[in-house]
């Protein structure tokens, strides 16, 4: 319950929170951006099973890959693509926190 209730807060809360530090002047439309990263989870849809609670999204699935995840660091770097990039390791972090619950 308590690996499930951080797993989610770091998901939904903790980028509206950087978006609100950080995106102050947009802080809505880069926490939705940041949401919109979540998306990255649809790459669970080639797992068999697609969910298992028990497995270490991390390079597992492909867009939970460590190249993957060298190009979301990239891109927090990006002006650009900064909004996008810092979502997208945010993402990574939750699930890399999830893989050490596992442990």
């Amino acid at each position: 319950m308590l690996q499930t209730l951080t797993h989610y807060s770091l998901h939904l809360l903790a980028p509206g929170l950087i978006a609100y530090l950080f995106f102050r002047s947009n802080w809505k439309k880069a926490w939705l951006i940041m949401l919109a990263t979540m998306l990255i989870d649809l790459d669970h849809l080639l797992a068999d099973p697609i969910f298992s609670p028990n497995r270490c999204s991390i390079n597992y699935h492909p867009l939970h890959s460590y190249w993957a995840i060298v190009v979301f660091v990239i891109l927090a770097f990006i002006k650009k693509t900064r909004i996008l990039g810092v979502g997208l390791v945010l993402h990574i972090i939750a699930d890399s926190i999830d893989c050490l619950w596992m442990r």
